[in-house]
């Protein structure tokens, strides 16, 4: 399945960094992951579960998210938000900090196959930061606009003079999203080959372990069949 999307939009520079001025002016926070990176990592929300700015949790599974009161300080950026035709979750602004590194890791279940799809927007970057995602390097220039398999490994070092700052989106799968994706060469077919191959794999684990007929087995049963719903 895809690693990655760049698609055609090619968003204004000067507003965006004009709209990030007037972010700066208020109080971002450390990112929670703290044992994934070294460095300064901080963020700001757009929309969050709570409404607050300060809220930059990836809250999954919450019913109702809320623009924060930033977001109606910054109408390009809103404009740039409304544009996606989806449900939208936490939305935040994510800045790295000169010499700061973002480890390998995976986020499980953040891609589209998951039904979920993150969206990078550089505001601010520079030549010296190293973006990998499932052993290749990506060059995320200003403006652009990217969606990327975050269930893949992937790892970040900014090697330069100048914090980064992201525009990052999470959101939701939909028909519009489907067409979208489509256009750029998602391949549906194989995603439901791989499904079909994941549920039959399910099937061939529950019935091993209904018959080992142990308490713990019958636990994992309950929860793999759930799974499968």
């Amino acid at each position: 399945m895809l690693k990655y999307i760049q698609f055609n939009q090619n968003y204004n520079v000067s507003l965006l960094k004009g709209e990030l001025a007037i972010a700066l002016q208020q109080h971002w926070v450390d990112h929670f992951n703290k044992q994934d990176y070294d460095g300064s990592w901080q963020s700001i929300a757009l929309r969050s579960a709570s409404g607050k700015e300060h809220d930059i949790l990836a809250n999954y599974g919450v019913d109702k998210y809320q623009d924060t009161s930033l977001l109606n300080q910054l109408p390009y950026l809103k404009s740039i938000i409304e544009q996606w035709e989806c449900p939208k979750e936490t939305i935040r602004l994510l800045a790295l900090h000169p010499g700061a590194e973002i480890k390998p890791h995976r986020d499980l279940g953040c891609n589209y196959e998951g039904g979920a799809l993150r969206i990078h927007i550089p505001i601010q970057t520079n030549k010296e930061l190293k973006f990998m995602v499932g052993g290749e390097q990506l060059k995320l220039e200003e403006g652009s606009c990217w969606y990327i398999d975050f269930d893949q490994t992937h790892s970040i070092v900014n090697a330069g003079e100048n914090v980064r700052v992201h525009l990052v989106i999470d959101a939701l799968r939909n028909e519009w999203t489907d067409r979208l994706f489509e256009a750029y060469g998602y391949d549906f077919k194989a995603e439901k080959q791989g499904q079909a191959l994941d549920q039959a794999t399910t099937l061939k684990m529950i019935e091993e372990l209904e018959r080992m007929d142990t308490p713990a087995a019958k636990e994992l049963v309950t929860q793999l069949k759930k799974n499968l719903k």
